[in-house]
């Protein structure tokens, strides 16, 4: 994914109370440098990944929950991963299965696994990491 300078972080989850609060707390701390997209599914999220390297915007972090309706977040991050893998990937979740999370680490390269309920601090710090 090469982007002719516009960046983007990317939070799935199916869960509108979920996605209002990551979006509130990404938009105090990088609101004004990169691209934010929420999506409420893998395949929602899928779609703007597409259609972001369309438009030449490199998706930099995803924050991906694990437990939702249809694909489940380990099967969306290796997706993901076979095709744009120097994306970090991130998963967020109350209740991974450890297969799941080991999945995750041997095919898409996860980067940081953080349980919700989530401290706002670790969150940040995460992405600023993943973000290089």
């Amino acid at each position: 994914m090469t982007g002719n300078g516009k960046k983007a972080i990317l939070c799935v989850d199916d869960e509108a109370i979920v996605l209002n609060s990551l979006k509130g707390q990404l938009r105090t701390h990088f609101g004004s440098e990169f691209i934010l997209e929420f999506a409420e599914s893998a395949d929602e999220a899928l779609e703007l990944i597409q259609d972001f390297d369309s438009d030449m915007v490199s998706v930099l972090v995803i924050v991906s929950d694990w437990l939702m309706p249809g694909m489940r977040g380990d099967e969306f991050l290796i997706k993901v991963h076979q095709k744009f893998p120097l994306i970090k990937k991130v998963m967020l979740t109350g209740q991974a299965d450890p297969a799941a999370v080991e999945r995750v680490r041997s095919q898409a390269d996860l980067f940081r696994l953080i349980s919700k309920p989530w401290d706002e601090k670790e969150l940040i710090d995460t992405i600023r990491a993943g973000l290089g």
